[in-house]
């Protein structure tokens, strides 16, 4: 008997002890390392006959088990990570365990999409006619929206760009303020090129665009189209362009507007926050991000669009008999990068289903209260210096220390702190600053969390910075 058939008559007892791993992994969460890697030594080498399921199992536990850090924990604070939440979790393994294509009509899948997208839809307060799928992440959720917003220019100068390609359209440009470095990417892949991106300049002291700055250079372009990527939270400080002020300038300007909504979105949730997504229902593109504030496994994010049409005309799957006809018969693989892709939609599903607009309500204005909290504590602490107000779930700060050694200093408090295991933060600059950024969108987050946090800010601080003056 192969290793292959022999797993397969004892699928029940590997699946549990998958479950044990995970299950001992998940309970020590709390406790376990933030962002503290063991090394792991590298054994590249392919074994001949294989060891079977559970063998495998405990090699990964000896090699790997202790370099698990808790990126889903409440006290991982890099990036813009959320956890998972049980229900989501739940979702992701019966996705693994179904093996669905997204594409396949003939299964439950498409319906289970499709009423996924719907869920968002009234989660967010978008209008029923946007048409939302899911992507991998918000990198591939902006580089469809500006796919589409590059198929509308070309459309605006008679040229479908996707039959026919950029031939002739040299000076295609992308206007925004503060864009996530995932547009320059897209641009990249899109061949607009990273080099073709207009920065407009931000109000006085924030990240959101000088609209009256952003008017003016519609202006000065004579009605050649743009596309303009308008910011629905920032990574350094959440800040918001003034989305319906853009608007407006739609009435008068032609351009595309994708907002980057990756995890700002998720202030629609918010009572006290979604007037900051005023006028989002008029874009033309939107991407949020589902693996951040949705608490969703990685990887999962939506693109919401008003023009499927566009859509189509660039990832349709044009003479593949036996996908049927995109004209006739809709898939959501006709309308986004991937033809093959995991059912992503169904953790979320779960996730939805389980905790409502209300769970999610609390998810956000609890991880909201939990960042002012720690913003508090820092303008009350004089080794730091708050850099920006706590607008929504990203704290901004630096270290309260002379110009000449700052980065020196924030390079040394950072490397300290992420080692320590207590909390994970990461490195930024802001306003010309070396800063360090704290990102709170974690389900499990309490205010313990913040107090073992920031106790561990100061110790750290105060030994690093000892004899230094304050600036």
């Amino acid at each position: 008997m192969t290793k292959l058939q022999d797993d397969l008559k004892h699928t029940d007892q590997l699946l549990q002890l998958t479950k044990e791993f995970s299950s001992e992994f998940l309970s020590s969460l709390d406790r376990l390392a933030a962002d503290k890697v063991t090394q792991v030594d590298i054994r590249p080498v392919m074994p001949e006959e294989g060891v079977g399921g559970a063998e495998a199992l405990e090699l990964f536990r000896q090699q790997y088990g202790d370099a698990l850090t808790a990126a889903a924990g409440p006290r991982y604070w890099g990036f813009v990570t959320g956890g998972v939440t049980p229900a989501a979790l739940m979702g992701d393994w019966l996705t693994a365990a179904v093996d669905l294509n997204a594409a396949d009509k003939s299964s439950a899948t498409f319906t289970i999409e499709t009423e996924t997208i719907a869920f968002l839809k009234q989660l967010f307060g978008l209008p029923e006619e946007f048409l939302g799928s899911f992507v991998t992440g918000a990198t591939m959720a902006n580089f469809t929206g500006l796919a589409m917003g590059r198929q509308w220019l070309g459309k605006q100068r008679g040229i479908d760009i996707g039959r026919d390609g950029m031939a002739g359209l040299p000076d295609l440009q992308v206007v925004s303020c503060v864009p996530h470095s995932s547009t320059a990417k897209s641009m990249a892949m899109l061949g607009l090129g990273r080099n073709n991106i207009v920065k407009i300049p931000a109000l006085p002291g924030r990240e959101s665009i000088d609209v009256a700055a952003l008017e003016a250079f519609l202006a000065s372009k004579e009605g050649q189209p743009v596309i303009f990527v308008a910011s629905a939270g920032t990574v350094n400080t959440v800040d918001f362009d003034d989305i319906a002020a853009v608007v407006e300038l739609k009435q008068r300007y032609p351009f595309w507007l994708h907002v980057d909504a990756a995890f700002g979105g998720f202030a629609a949730c918010s009572e006290e926050h979604r007037h900051l997504l005023k006028g989002w229902e008029y874009a033309d593109s939107i991407t949020i991000d589902a693996h951040k504030w949705l608490n969703v496994p990685y990887d999962a994010a939506m693109i919401f669009s008003r023009h499927p049409s566009l859509q189509v005309e660039v990832f349709q799957n044009a003479g593949a008999a036996y996908l049927g006809d995109p004209a006739a018969n809709f898939n959501f693989i006709n309308y986004g990068p991937e033809n093959s892709r995991r059912q992503r939609a169904l953790p979320a599903w779960f996730s939805l289903m389980a905790y409502g607009k209300e769970g999610y309500r609390q998810i956000v204005d609890n991880n909201v209260k939990l960042a002012r909290q720690l913003g508090e504590l820092i303008v009350a602490n004089p080794d730091f210096r708050l850099l920006s107000p706590v607008r929504l779930c990203v704290v901004c700060f630096t270290l309260n220390v002379a110009a000449d050694v700052q980065e020196t200093k924030v390079n040394e408090f950072l490397d300290a702190l992420n080692a320590s295991g207590v909390v994970c933060m990461t490195r930024t600059v802001y306003a010309g600053q070396p800063a360090i950024r704290a990102a709170l969108v974690n389900w499990r987050t309490t205010g313990d969390d913040v107090q073992m946090a920031y106790q561990a800010m100061t110790q750290i601080a105060n030994t690093i910075l000892n004899q230094h003056t304050y600036a």
